[in-house]
């Protein structure tokens, strides 16, 4: 991905809006760039028209007159896909099957995917390159929605940067919402149990690590950018919370910073017996043991200050009664 990548499919949005209008239907707003790709120059109904944009899309990338460089940038398809799904799913499906399989069937089968392409290793035309994306066509809308999200972040990033003034309007808000996306992504069990999902993702992620990696060396400051969660690390975060949950009710009778030392104490030894983290990772565990800790010292500071009312309380009591 890069800025170039991006703003084709910002121009694409700037006369084909992702979203329906007030009456619940697409919006053309000109089919001047794409009209080309439709029979005898003329589409004929929404499908027909998002057909002549997902060829229009394919042919900027590795149509003939494209740049070389994308034409074995396989996952720009994972992009155009991602645009493809969730634009045909702004309307209801196909009673019995998604609205990709059907256009799979009525619009990618025929000829014009099937078009030669040259440049592209090991793929001779664009139903290639989506066949080996087919994972798409039994993808949740809900899922479908998430991902398109987090592209759309990821993009405003890169149309948002300016490398000749190294400024970025609004980069660091964008950043911390595509971290949040991926990191509810990644808690989802039935994206991380899917190893076409996790793929996509890791797309996503390096494509961020990318970005980070140029903003950084056109002179920008990524010192906003959070780091992406690591299913390590979610791992890591969840067993700590149960490991204190345990030594909290096996140490109940010691004082709140005692139990929490203590706690963070186990489990970083353990935690270094049974594995050698990177610095970045560590860097992240630190700071969840952190929260966590916080957390802990918060409930244990509340009940010492409730029990310490108590205690006012009745010595009060035992001055009113002498």
């Amino acid at each position: 991905m890069d800025d170039h990548v991006c703003r084709r499919f910002l121009f694409v949005r700037s006369w084909f809006p992702d979203k329906l209008d007030t009456n619940k239907n697409y919006q053309f707003i000109s089919d001047e760039d794409f009209k080309k790709y439709c029979t005898s120059n003329r589409c004929n109904g929404d499908l027909e028209k998002i057909n002549a944009v997902c060829l229009l899309l394919f042919n900027e990338f590795f149509g003939s007159s494209s740049l070389l460089k994308y034409h074995n940038n396989i996952n720009i398809v994972d992009y155009i896909m991602i645009w493809l799904s969730y634009m045909l799913n702004l309307k209801n499906n196909v009673p019995g099957i998604t609205n990709l399989q059907h256009f799979y069937t009525t619009y990618i089968n025929n000829d014009k995917y099937k078009t030669t392409i040259t440049g592209v290793t090991g793929y001779t035309n664009y139903k290639d390159l989506i066949d080996q994306k087919k994972y798409f066509l039994d993808m949740d809308s809900n899922i479908i929605s998430n991902f398109y999200e987090a592209f759309k972040l990821l993009c405003e990033m890169y149309t948002n940067f300016d490398e000749k003034t190294s400024y970025c309007s609004n980069c660091s808000q964008n950043a911390i919402k595509f971290v949040a996306k991926c990191d509810e992504l990644k808690k989802d069990s039935s994206i991380t149990s899917n190893s076409s999902y996790n793929e996509l993702l890791s797309t996503l992620s390096n494509d961020y690590n990318n970005f980070k990696n140029y903003y950084t060396s056109k002179g920008g400051n990524c010192k906003d950018f959070p780091l992406l969660p690591t299913a390590k690390t979610t791992q890591i975060s969840v067993e700590f919370s149960e490991h204190t949950s345990k030594q909290t009710v096996e140490t109940s009778d010691q004082s709140p910073k005692q139990t929490s030392k203590q706690t963070v104490e186990t489990y970083l030894q353990s935690s270094a017996q049974s594995s050698k983290q990177n610095p970045e990772q560590s860097v992240q565990i630190l700071e969840q043991i952190s929260e966590v800790t916080s957390s802990n010292l918060s409930i244990g500071n509340k009940l010492f200050t409730v029990l310490s009312i108590f205690g006012a309380i009745a010595f009060f009591l035992g001055i009113s009664y002498k």
